[in-house]
């Protein structure tokens, strides 16, 4: 489906005025720049971030439940937008200026602890896409474990937001 070689993320696609973001905005200095790329079929998206020892939550050495929670909003979010443009019967491409879309629902699902300083993966799928919603759904893992489960209701923004 992607018709570049190199892997884009759907964060570099957004508009000059949606990339602020502290969790993956692109314009934010001080931000988490969390990317999410679409896989090679376009099905589902991926994320991976391995986070510091400054994230830590209430249990020693594992990631506290409010960062959980970014990552899965911004990564939701981005998910949607590759979603929802795909189902446009569009590509991702170096000159995409991708529609923006914000969190309306976020459930989270803490399963397990997340750990600190280990690789987690965050995996997306489309559950519906509708004018101006996408609900997707996601996982978090570890080591091959899944740790927390999400899902967002995602809509679209316009551009005078």
């Amino acid at each position: 489906m992607m018709t570049t070689e190199k892997k884009i993320a759907v964060q570099d696609t957004y508009g000059e005025r949606f990339r602020h973001c502290w969790g993956c905005g692109a314009n934010n200095e001080v931000g988490l720049h969390l990317k999410t790329y679409p896989n090679e079929e376009g099905d589902k998206c991926i994320a991976t971030i391995t986070p510091e020892d400054i994230y830590t939550g209430g249990v020693p050495n594992n990631l506290f439940g409010g960062m959980i929670a970014v990552l899965f909003d911004c990564h939701g979010t981005a998910s949607a937008a590759w979603f929802a443009h795909k189902n446009k019967g569009l590509d991702l491409t170096e000159d995409t200026v991708i529609g923006r879309f914000i969190t309306a629902r976020l459930e989270v699902d803490f399963r397990k602890p997340l750990p600190i300083n280990e690789e987690i993966t965050i995996t997306s799928s489309v559950e519906e896409i509708g004018e101006r919603k996408v609900i997707v759904n996601m996982e978090m893992e570890a080591a091959g474990v899944v740790r927390a489960q999400a899902r967002i209701i995602a809509v679209g923004v316009k551009d005078d937001m």
